[in-house]
């Protein structure tokens, strides 16, 4: 039996399997890349700032430390020229799972899981938010957003020889 500190963790660590789905913004999207593909495209800070966020947006690494525990310091820039500050925590990394913490608000975990299916990859993007109330908040904004991630991270991994 888990004591309640493994729990707490494992909470922390696996929210949308233990939160309530009203907190979940889930994206999900099968691509022909491999998992080793799509990990590289997130290992690569360089990779990474070509492909994170919305359409027409660009980044800014100030910190990029890709381990467990490490801290990911940046300002995604928008097309109307705001400038959005954003800090991370990498609470999980594995070649099939990356699980990062965002500090500032909105609170959540964001759990990308890479599951090889035939020669194809299934993307699951899950955000889990705090509370259902800022899920839905943020949620008609997230949805599409996150479609355009993963979108610009297939035209990455698309560019890339492995």
């Amino acid at each position: 039996m888990q004591n309640k500190k493994q729990k707490d963790n494992r909470r922390n660590i696996y929210p949308h399997r233990m939160a309530n789905q009203d907190t979940i913004i889930r994206n999900e999207r099968t691509v022909s890349f491999s998992p080793e593909t799509i990990f590289a495209a997130f290992q690569d800070g360089a990779k990474l700032a070509k492909w994170w966020g919305p359409e027409g947006f660009t980044n800014t690494f100030e910190t990029f430390e890709f381990r467990t525990g490490g801290r990911w310091v940046f300002v995604m820039h928008g097309p109307d020229d705001t400038h959005y500050d954003n800090e991370c925590v990498f609470e999980e990394i594995s070649p099939n799972k990356i699980t990062i913490k965002h500090i500032p608000l909105p609170h959540f975990v964001l759990t990308i899981e890479l599951t090889l299916e035939g020669d194809k990859t299934l993307i699951s993007w899950i955000q889990a938010f705090e509370t259902a109330e800022v899920a839905e908040q943020v949620r008609s904004v997230c949805g599409p957003a996150n479609e355009q991630n993963l979108d610009r991270l297939e035209a990455v991994c698309a560019s890339m020889n492995i």
